[in-house]
């Protein structure tokens, strides 16, 4: 159950900001999100400054952090099921801070090896996967589902404002005080957010199985419960059969896998490369470009909940996904001076249309889904997404080996536009609203 919410704070126009437990929770993930932009540029730069690694190296820190997903995905989705959300994020949180702090400790005494940052890196990911689990149930328990929308685009914008900022001061960190201060940061990162989750006052009660009704396209809720005298891979089972056979969920997780492989896998993996070698822009202002595009994250954000009141979230995620997405084939037209401009705008109008689209749909998937099976759900979606990354930056290294980078940027961002019509192929297409529950029909308002 959601923790009650005072009516005349609700009112004002600092919405869920008078809200004190979300205010905690926005808090802590805010700087966490900031402590772990830092390690994004200061791990990979660790194993290269202090350990003289090579690429080989570097992609493998990269594969570490996200082979948890493959590993420990769908059973993390059914164990966080089971337990109190709010402990699971908490002990991830304290985890990851040890984890990080371990390596700064072991630079300073000259002990560092790279099967520590290989360790770290698949630790400290497997961290995430249950974290992630427990964080996409838990905010439904939070708050209300009417303010799941606002909730998730406060965020989802104070995310990217985090990695806007964390990338400008990874360079000045490492500039200072060295790679490994970054990883430091980075932990204390972790502490505080765990202490936010620690001070937040609201206890969820579970809710009743048997109030939860029939979920279309699955068994009935109540034959779910007591989770702890099923089989994992019962569970397990249940939980992607109910993802595949709903139509707004298979086709939002067909098309977060689409997108992950050609954004998060595809283009990132050659951006860098395509700028310096083919679009002619210096090193140096590699990262002010892809700061400047990540800005567009904040502006959708902002934007998320004003759209989706006025146009409606079914009808406002059509506009926005085959209007706005498709921007991104501005990026392989970039080129020295005044052409680096391409490049801003493609990416600014692409992650602003990422990150609505993200907002929309995690609420969408919290508010949908029926909370016996939400763990489970969200993990599926998960897995389906994130290992697609390191397939897509296979698939780009390859192709740019083969055709170039800037034809490779032409294929991977084509693809990312073609991936907006994905949705379509669900009742999305007919709707103003996104339903509220499964049904059996699976209808809402037009």
């Amino acid at each position: 159950m959601s923790a009650t919410l005072e009516a005349p704070e609700l009112a004002s126009r600092w919405g869920l900001f008078t809200h004190r437990d979300f205010r905690l929770l926005w808090a802590g993930q805010t700087v966490s999100r900031l402590g772990s932009s830092i390690t994004s540029i200061a791990l990979p730069l660790v194993a290269v400054l202090a350990l003289d690694a090579g690429p080989q190296a570097v992609g493998l820190l990269t594969a570490a952090a996200w082979l948890p997903w493959l590993f420990f995905g769908l059973p993390a989705g059914v164990w966080v099921g089971r337990v109190p959300r709010r402990s699971v994020m908490i002990v991830c949180n304290l985890g990851s801070a040890a984890l990080f702090a371990s390596v700064p400790l072991a630079s300073g005494l000259g002990v560092l090896t790279l099967t520590q940052l290989l360790a770290v890196a698949f630790l400290t990911g497997t961290a995430a996967v249950f974290f992630d689990a427990a964080f996409h149930a838990y905010l439904p328990e939070l708050v209300p589902a009417e303010d799941l929308i606002e909730a998730n685009a406060k965020l989802e914008g104070s995310a990217s404002a985090a990695n806007v900022a964390g990338r400008g001061l990874a360079g000045l960190t490492v500039q200072l005080l060295g790679a490994a201060a970054g990883l430091l940061a980075d932990a204390v990162s972790f502490l505080i957010a765990a202490a936010t989750l620690r001070a937040i006052r609201a206890r969820p009660a579970a809710t009743p199985a048997a109030a939860l009704g029939t979920a279309a396209g699955a068994a009935p809720v109540a034959a779910l419960e007591a989770p702890a005298r099923e089989g994992l891979l019962r569970e397990v089972r249940e939980g992607l059969a109910f993802l595949w056979r709903d139509p707004y969920l298979r086709a939002f997780t067909l098309y977060g896998a689409a997108a992950n492989f050609a954004l998060a896998g595809g283009y990132q993996s050659v951006a860098a490369l395509f700028l310096v070698r083919d679009a002619g822009i210096a090193p140096g202002w590699v990262g002010a470009l892809a700061s400047a595009g990540a800005v567009g994250g904040i502006l959708g954000a902002l934007v998320a909940r004003p759209l989706c009141r006025r146009l409606g979230t079914a009808r406002g995620l059509r506009i926005v996904l085959l209007t706005v997405s498709p921007v991104g084939l501005l990026m392989p037209l970039a080129g020295p001076g005044a052409r680096a401009a391409f490049y801003v705008v493609g990416l600014f109008g692409v992650v602003a249309a990422v990150t609505l689209v993200n907002v929309v749909l995690s609420s969408f998937r919290q508010s949908y889904t029926p909370p016996a099976l939400l763990t489970r759900v969200t993990a599926g979606a998960m897995v389906a997404g994130y290992t697609l990354i390191p397939l897509g930056a296979l698939a780009a290294g390859a192709l740019g080996d083969a055709v170039g980078t800037r034809a490779t940027m032409w294929v991977m961002t084509t693809l990312l536009a073609l991936c907006g019509a994905l949705p379509l192929a669900s009742p999305l297409r007919t709707l103003r609203d996104l339903p509220g529950r499964p049904g059996p029909t699976g209808s809402s308002s037009s």
